[in-house]
């Protein structure tokens, strides 16, 4: 529910810089309808680890698999209006295209965990942690940033500065990869999350580094 509007912004923004209308429109309003009624039966994929029975693990995995159709529905939309596009790279279009690619990972990441023997070995680790914010904020902030920059000079009649916004985007971009990717290996690695503390284990102390630093670069990116 809170990645469709989300969904509504890139579905503007990237026929507008594609030069193109949108691709398969009465899919992807098909799709959104779909998204929107499958996931309310979803919810329980987050509670595979407290004691269901197996009926209920079976029937929410089944419905958190099932949502990904849709889902990737929409992203074969968005690549087909841009294909064969008049593609402007300007910095709402970049923001979508970030979004595309780390909503894929969101997705995909998903599909995993909605394997219930996958999520219990996964569960309250950092895989998750990556997970979630590569919905969240890989896929809804990204989103509500090019619809910022899209409708800002419309709102306030002024410009933002190109090249400081587009300099800013890729801080974020970069940064954000850099805090949560190495999350998905912590996480498969066994490193849990909810810890103030961590074994030196081989591996751990390095993709921590790496974390704590692309969130410092994303930091940067968000002051700017």
């Amino acid at each position: 529910i809170l990645v469709l509007p989300a969904f509504a912004i890139a579905s503007e923004v990237i026929p507008v810089f594609s030069r193109k209308p949108i691709f398969g429109y009465p899919v992807m309003v098909a799709a959104t309808v779909s998204i929107a009624f499958i996931s309310l039966g979803v919810w329980a994929h987050h509670m595979f680890t407290v004691g269901m029975t197996s009926v209920g693990n079976i029937f929410f995995a089944i419905s958190t698999m099932i949502i990904a159709i849709p889902t990737g529905i929409k992203i074969f939309n968005w690549l087909g209006t841009m294909y064969g596009g008049k593609i402007r790279l300007e910095l709402p279009m970049l923001f979508c295209i970030a979004f595309l690619f780390q909503f894929l990972i969101a997705g995909l990441t998903g599909v995993m965990l909605s394997v219930a023997p996958f999520d219990w070995q996964l569960a309250d680790s950092y895989f998750v942690v990556a997970h979630f914010h590569y919905v969240i904020l890989g896929g809804i902030v990204f989103c509500i940033f090019s619809g910022f920059y899209y409708w800002w000079p419309k709102m306030s009649g002024r410009l933002y500065p190109e090249g400081w916004a587009k300099f800013a985007a890729l801080l974020v971009f970069v940064g954000f990869n850099l805090t949560f990717f190495p999350q998905f290996i912590l996480g498969y690695m066994g490193m849990p999350r909810r810890y103030h503390q961590y074994p030196a284990i081989d591996g751990w102390q390095v993709l921590n580094v790496l974390s704590t630093a692309g969130a410092s670069i994303l930091a940067v990116g968000y002051a700017l």
